[in-house]
């Protein structure tokens, strides 16, 4: 019986194994292999780590958790999660079952992209979502953004102060004239037709469109989505938010008691959205192992 099964291994579950492992609580953390930065060369915005290659990050964290005795860490799938506060089971890949006091989802969300050829292989390479994270790379250069929707305004007004230019291209159907309103009002260009195919071509990429072929540095994506990457949500009926995400409170505890979360997955109800953000994982994984350690540190009623 563990005090607790972090599921997920990207920042969020690193740090709640770590902080864990600092208060000498015995922690089990699985890790599938599948990270949502997994094709990205360099994570950026993340004090004295800027630039850093994810893969280095995790293999730093990893073997800096090897240090704590209480924590251990396998590299396997949880499959579905059963029982109750101070008694979960979980269900692995490999056919076993664990057991802990508490669990920790941090299993992270999956990002959709629009339906263009030639995207997928740029994802995380040439194609972002995150100006924070990816922006400053390409600064005083022309970029070009997916999606022509009213909501591609907000991705053009944080770009804008860093790139020389951005030309929006449509995706899947042209914007209205509401959408289309907005974006002039915004002072980019929109491209006339819809994208048919996108390449890496040099340092930058060839976006296909109507017969034309246009050259940008790099591309951002403000015609996708984001799902859950783990069913978990829904199969222990968490309370979710509107953004998809699952609620809950300052310390990661969801509507299931004993059942925490912390990452991109998950965010407070005050808040529209998860923030996408290697620190701001970290930081939900320790708040989440934090209030672990308060409750079970908590004395027991007396009958």
């Amino acid at each position: 019986m563990y005090d607790a099964i972090v599921i997920g291994a990207g920042p969020a579950g690193l740090q709640t194994a770590l902080t864990l492992g600092r208060m000498h609580r015995t922690a089990l953390l699985l890790d599938s292999g599948e990270y949502r930065n997994g094709p990205v060369e360099h994570m950026h915005n993340v004090i004295a780590s800027d630039g850093t290659p994810p893969a280095e990050f995790r293999a730093t964290a990893r073997a800096q958790l090897a240090e704590y005795a209480t924590v251990e860490l396998r590299d396997v799938a949880a499959e579905r999660i059963d029982g109750t506060i101070d008694d979960f089971a979980v269900r692995l890949a490999d056919g076993s079952a664990e057991h802990a006091r508490r669990v920790v989802l941090a299993t992270g969300v999956v990002d959709d992209l629009p339906g263009v050829p030639g995207l997928q292989e740029l994802w995380g390479l040439r194609a972002f979502t995150c100006p924070f994270c990816d922006g400053h790379e390409f600064a005083g250069k022309d970029i070009g953004i997916l999606g022509a929707s009213a909501r591609t305004a907000h991705l053009i007004g944080m770009l804008s102060p860093i790139v020389a230019s951005i030309t929006v291209f449509p995706v899947g159907e042209h914007p209205t004239e509401e959408d289309r309103a907005v974006l002039v009002a915004a002072g980019v260009r929109i491209h006339p037709e819809l994208v048919d195919a996108v390449a890496a071509e040099g340092d930058g990429v060839r976006v296909t469109t109507g017969g034309e072929s246009l050259a940008v540095a790099g591309l951002f994506v403000a015609a996708g989505a984001v799902r859950q990457r783990a069913s978990f949500a829904d199969d222990l009926g968490l309370s979710m938010l509107p953004s998809g995400s699952i609620e809950i409170d300052d310390f990661g505890q969801t509507s299931a008691p004993g059942i925490l979360a912390a990452g991109d997955l998950a965010h407070r109800a005050s808040l529209p959205g998860p923030v996408a953000s290697v620190i701001q994982s970290a930081a939900a994984g320790q708040l989440a192992a934090a209030g672990i350690v308060q409750q079970l540190a908590a004395p027991h009623p007396t009958a």
